[in-house]
């Protein structure tokens, strides 16, 4: 062996004897191995964690939108859309989710509501507008299941609960339930529960309902229907109900889809206008109705009534109901008002309602002026209906879907749809919604059946009876002390509509 070689060998074993000896050390030394292995595995788990985070953080600000808006987390968009993508996504979320208002709660206000769906609509609308007032929490409303419907439906079968939550969250908090501790105190009856006055002013809440919240933490309204006042209140609180209604409401996805479905099948086919033919069993029951009835029906229809405690008229003359306009149009009146009107034979009308009373028999005139005349079961397959059957606030909801876009929106009587439904067209750009004139319509249809007046003659006193009943910007109707007489708010929200500030 060389020289060279063996200085080579001779500093190699010094150098591998230097590590053993320095290993050694290490391990008597205090900071043994496993304490060593621990101390680098906490710091790798560290990094791990923090590298984690960053991207979740850089991930989330392109996936957490689309979540939002229920897009599939798996879609990758493509490295040319992608930013413009995520750009948009987040005005929307902007849009759709504010920051929180910061306040100290006064309590919680837990409502029961009552009515059918577009009752329950507009009454959500106050309670959140009064628990904005009051500076209080509001659980999710319950929704009336004890009706003449019966109708299991919970909030979120009917609305997006998410949505109205979170596009809420600048004016009121709102929670799906209440805290265990309080709802133990409602389960014993520890909790006041009552329904408010009838369209009352905001200060009655204040002075009457807040004190209550406060002393109790928490109030539940058992009927939310008409509890707050037309006019008189402050323009925060009637924008507010417009947002509520208008913004903050809307249906679950699935109602959404297949109205959207019913639109798409409607509109292949040209224009369209929504009927709504309040003249189902219950509506003619309740108003005891009976234009056109056989003897059996009337009867099957008295009976109705006197079954239901909680409808109070029971003795009703329906002749002279008929003549004061406050029965529905029956199919028969309502054909010759949409030929007075002339509105096309051709046009399709789709009908928003129940199974009409008298079936066939009755709808025979309506049917031989507009043969194109459909509905939702006749549009739709019976399995998209499935999960609507025996629900008839989904049911309802997809009506009110469909009336919402139509061309044209003919309610027969004035309920809540019909008010409710002609306050969001108004919104919407005051689109066309004829509102019949019921008495002056049985006094021409009675004078043109007994041969009074000629067809042109009716006709032509239809139209100007009706000249300035198409929802057309216009000031509600404010009657003192008679709140049930003047025009209601939810059908025409003029505070929320700045085309008619000039009227």
């Amino acid at each position: 062996m060389c020289r060279s070689e063996k200085v080579i060998w001779s500093e190699y074993r010094e150098r591998k004897m230097g590590l053993k000896s320095g290993y050694d050390k290490l391990k008597a030394s205090p900071l043994s191995r496993p304490r060593v292995k621990l101390w680098m595995s906490r710091v790798v788990i560290v990094l791990f964690l923090w590298l984690c985070a960053v991207q979740f953080s850089t991930m989330a600000d392109s996936w957490g939108p689309r979540l939002l808006k229920g897009w599939p987390s798996c879609i990758i968009a493509s490295p040319q859309s992608s930013f413009p993508a995520i750009q948009m996504s987040a005005q929307v979320v902007e849009r759709r989710f504010p920051p929180k208002r910061i306040y100290n709660s006064n309590g919680y206000l837990m409502v029961s509501c009552n009515g059918g769906l577009n009752q329950m609509r507009s009454a959500i609308c106050d309670m959140v507008a009064i628990a904005r007032s009051l500076n209080v929490t509001l659980v999710v409303p319950e929704l009336d299941k004890t009706s003449f419907w019966q109708d299991s439906s919970d909030f979120q079968d009917i609305f997006n609960v998410d949505h109205f939550i979170n596009s809420l969250r600048d004016e009121v908090r709102i929670v799906k339930k209440l805290p265990s501790r309080l709802k133990k105190r409602f389960k014993l009856g520890l909790v006041p529960s009552m329904p408010p006055i009838s369209w009352s002013n905001i200060s009655y809440y204040h002075d009457k309902i807040l004190p209550l919240i406060k002393e109790n933490k928490v109030v539940h309204f058992n009927k939310t229907d008409s509890r707050l006042a037309n006019n008189g209140l402050p323009p925060e609180i009637q924008n507010l109900r417009c947002k509520v209604n208008y913004s903050c409401l809307k249906f679950t996805p699935q109602i959404e889809e297949l109205g959207k479905r019913v639109i798409k099948f409607l509109r292949e086919k040209g224009p369209y206008l929504v009927l709504h033919l309040r003249y189902e069993m219950d509506m003619l029951a309740f108003s005891g109705c009976t234009q056109g009835c056989t003897q059996k029906e009337a009867d099957e229809l008295t009976k109705m009534r006197y079954a239901y405690p909680w409808w109070k008229e029971k003795e009703i003359d329906s002749d002279q109901k008929r003549q004061n306009g406050l029965c529905p149009l029956t199919p028969e009146e309502t054909t010759l008002v949409l030929r007075a009107l002339e509105i096309d034979r051709n046009m399709q009308i789709y009908i928003a309602a129940g199974d009409i009373f008298g079936g066939s028999r009755r709808l025979a005139s309506l049917i031989s002026s507009y043969p194109n005349m459909v509905k939702k079961e006749t549009l739709l397959r019976p399995d998209d209906l499935r999960y609507f059957q025996n629900h008839s606030s989904q049911m309802a909801a997809l009506d009110y879907f469909v009336s919402l876009e139509s061309d044209i929106f003919v309610p027969t009587y004035d309920g809540n749809m019909a008010r409710v439904v002609e306050g969001h067209r108004r919104y919407l750009g005051f689109k066309s919604t004829i509102i019949p004139d019921r008495k002056n319509i049985v006094s021409l249809v009675d004078q043109y059946n007994n041969g009074t007046l000629n067809w042109d003659e009716f006709a032509t006193e239809i139209k100007a009876a009706h000249i300035n009943r198409m929802g057309t910007p216009s000031v509600r109707t404010v009657i003192p002390d008679r709140p049930k007489e003047e025009d209601y708010f939810y059908s025409n929200p003029h505070e929320c509509l700045p085309q008619v500030d000039a009227l």
